[in-house]
């Protein structure tokens, strides 16, 4: 079974029983035990090591992955931090004084998401704690929420070339000048910016569709969660007003947050050993460089409320575990989700892959940018990791274009990114949907659920605009092109699927 298409099964099933059964940790674990299955031969006794030892303490003992996770439990602490210190409820009613509608709600939310781009978790949860109270006040559903932050995360992380993503991407380009291969792929990346234009354009023509539809019109009365099930239901009840809360103690810990991670991550490149900015970015590892810059931001954000006197040192100590429970959900699933990666990669997933593109790759060459984008699409989907796309397809890519046509070659790189943009925002075991999900507080599946009509109608549309890439080969041509059909698409859409009135 490795390396063939057995080896893409395991996601297959778990994603399968998680939009059909609407229960995520049950379908990923059963993911994850046919993978250990598949690997140790049906035996009893391989399967167990394999999904234990080798599966979920592997990751667990994962060093970057352990740094995620510490990161996530202090971001859960400083939200409950602010929520008790009444600074998310002194924003919130500020900016219902001055965000009077619900498209208002959902721009500032696309504009918040689009300014935080250093990386895609510290996008999810930040922009889910500031807006989460602004859009509760207009009626805006959970559902639509999430989607706004997901569709703000790793979209926009993978256009901005100081972020995470963009020194990810670099690390893969063997052989090149990975940083101006990346700014140069940035008008290519058509998903990406396709995704932009598609959340600005839906808000402001009042376009709904699918299941978010539904969501949207209960949230028009009142209803934020539609289904029963609402596992953040409570979270309302720790939004405290003490009155002593201002604006500030919103703001302060959030530009802390974000000066300290950027300082942190350029720290782990070596900045302050005489390495440049950009270059400091580039080698820098986003799990440490996230863990330390939110840790002195926790640090300061205590220090602000004892000295402000808005909450007692013993009142941050207790939010501590609070913001612990606050992220279990998103923990849980993060780790079945990095257990389910590890066994799409003993079975040889990234070989299997590999190995079917460079067949491919001769004799269509024209083609190639809108395959690569299917390919990387569905990789992303089907293992719940960009980076581990870019990892696989990127060298490909490289070897095939190199010394050939570079231009093609820059195309490749850009539908190779925004297809594993595109697999991961659908993909309900990627780790930002599980961000995202955890970050406007709603439920998980109701979030893929919703998302994945507006996910496929972008993709639709860049897989077309690929197409064309491929022959015209010049972005100033092509992305206007892209632009103009996405626009076109809203509006049939709109005509064919007419809004409610509130």
């Amino acid at each position: 079974m490795y390396a063939s298409f057995w080896a893409l099964v395991p996601p297959i099933v778990a994603i399968a029983l998680a939009l059909i059964t609407k229960e995520v940790y049950s379908s990923l674990f059963i993911g994850i035990l046919v993978g250990g299955l598949f690997y140790s031969g049906f035996g009893f006794e391989g399967t167990i090591t394999h999904i234990f030892q080798d599966g979920i303490i592997g990751v667990l003992s994962d060093s970057y992955n352990v740094g995620i996770l510490v990161f996530l439990v202090i971001l859960g602490t400083m939200v409950c931090l602010m929520n008790k210190a009444g600074g998310s409820a002194a924003f919130g009613r500020w900016a219902s004084s001055h965000i009077k509608s619900r498209a208002g709600a959902q721009l500032a939310t696309i504009l918040l998401g689009v300014l935080i781009f250093i990386d895609d978790y510290f996008n999810c949860l930040t922009v889910g704690s500031v807006m989460r109270p602004v859009t509760d006040k207009q009626n805006v559903s959970r559902a639509k929420l999430a989607y706004l932050i997901d569709a703000t995360a790793a979209p926009v992380c993978i256009i901005a070339p100081i972020s995470s993503w963009a020194a990810a991407v670099t690390g893969f380009v063997e052989g090149e000048d990975g940083f101006s291969i990346f700014i140069r792929a940035i008008p290519y990346n058509f998903y990406a910016l396709l995704t932009i234009v598609m959340m600005v354009g839906m808000v402001l023509m009042k376009v709904e569709y699918g299941p978010m539809k539904v969501h949207e019109t209960n949230a028009k009365k009142g209803d934020l969660y539609t289904t029963p099930d609402r596992p953040y239901a409570n979270a309302e009840e720790d939004m405290t007003d003490n009155g002593k809360g201002k604006v500030i103690d919103l703001l302060i810990p959030i530009l802390s947050l974000i000066i300290c991670c950027v300082i942190g991550m350029i720290y782990t490149g070596g900045f302050f050993d005489g390495v440049g900015f950009v270059e400091a970015f580039s080698n820098s590892d986003a799990s440490v460089g996230l863990v330390l810059g939110s840790f002195f931001g926790f640090i300061i954000t205590i220090i602000l409320y004892v000295v402000r006197k808005v909450l007692s040192f013993s009142d941050c100590m207790s939010c501590i575990p609070d913001g612990f429970k606050a992220m279990v959900p998103a923990i849980l699933i993060l780790t079945f989700a990095w257990t389910l990666k590890a066994m799409t990669d003993s079975l040889g997933a990234k070989e299997f892959v590999a190995g079917m593109m460079e067949t491919s790759a001769q004799g269509l060459m024209n083609l190639l940018p809108a395959i690569i984008f299917l390919v990387a699409c569905f990789l992303a989907f089907a293992t719940g990791t960009s980076w581990g796309t870019f990892g696989i397809l990127i060298p490909i890519v490289v070897a095939v274009f190199e010394g050939r046509n570079e231009t093609m070659m820059i195309i490749s790189i850009s539908a190779c990114m925004a297809g594993a943009v595109c697999g991961d925002h659908c993909s309900p075991i990627s780790d930002t949907t599980i961000m995202a999900s955890a970050g406007a507080q709603s439920n998980h599946i109701n979030h893929v659920n919703t998302q994945l009509p507006y996910a496929i109608t972008c993709a639709a549309v860049s897989f077309v605009t690929y197409i064309v890439a491929g022959f015209v080969q010049s972005a100033w041509i092509v992305l206007p092109i892209g632009i103009v059909l996405m626009l076109g698409t809203l509006f049939v859409i709109s005509k064919l699927n007419p809004a409610e009135e509130a």
